[in-house]
């Protein structure tokens, strides 16, 4: 079993690469199905699910948390919890796969994953965002920018707390991927090339 971790700034494309490299693999995927999962089995709405855990309202929780997931002090940790016995599952199946965040390269932390991170540059991400943008969504590229700065901020927080290491340092990852001007469809192509002789080399 090979799992393949992204981390990823907003806008940089790492969810569209993520499924794109498990498709060129032909391994299992994992995004929203985590959320998915996680509403069904607590008998909640799945868009509140993501809202709650896209938020992260948990910040009186003890910076120790990511040591022992244990005494939680505002219930909405539970469903970070949830999350991670889900994905904590999916390391239990034994099938090749690509997780897009969610810090599973720390819950997975065992199983060795491949660990990459997604960048880009500042333009190529509003560019994204707008081609992706609601009907009906008219932001500045300002407005653009500075919701690109909060989701990071918001991840990098998230980070400390749970696993107490740096979002984002070069250090934690395998495999550093600047989407910027590339075609994801060569890109993840590129990637999936690197991901079978990183594994073939870790397994001789």
């Amino acid at each position: 079993m090979d799992i393949i971790t992204i981390s990823r700034e907003f806008g940089s494309g790492g969810r569209e690469l993520g499924k794109r490299l498990a498709d060129a693999l032909g391994w299992d995927y994992y995004d929203r199905e985590i959320i998915d999962t996680v509403a069904k089995e607590e008998g909640l709405d799945a868009d509140y699910v993501n809202a709650v855990l896209e938020r992260h309202e948990w910040w009186t929780v003890p910076i120790t948390f990511h040591r022992s997931f244990t005494a939680a002090t505002v219930p909405n940790t539970e469903l970070l919890v949830k999350e991670k016995e889900v994905i904590e599952r999916i390391g239990k199946t034994e099938r090749s796969c690509v997780i897009v965040g969610r810090n599973a390269d720390f819950f997975l932390r065992e199983k060795a994953p491949l660990r990459l991170f997604v960048c880009a540059d500042t333009e190529s991400k509003i560019r994204r965002c707008r081609e992706r943008a609601e009907p009906g969504e008219e932001l500045t590229d300002k407005e653009i920018e500075r919701q690109l700065r909060r989701i990071d901020r918001s991840r990098a927080s998230v980070r400390e707390l749970v696993a107490g290491d740096r979002w984002g340092d070069r250090g934690s990852y395998h495999l550093i991927v600047n989407t910027t001007d590339w075609d994801m469809k060569e890109l993840a192509a590129a990637v999936a090339a690197y991901a079978k002789a990183y594994f073939s080399r870790s397994q001789s």
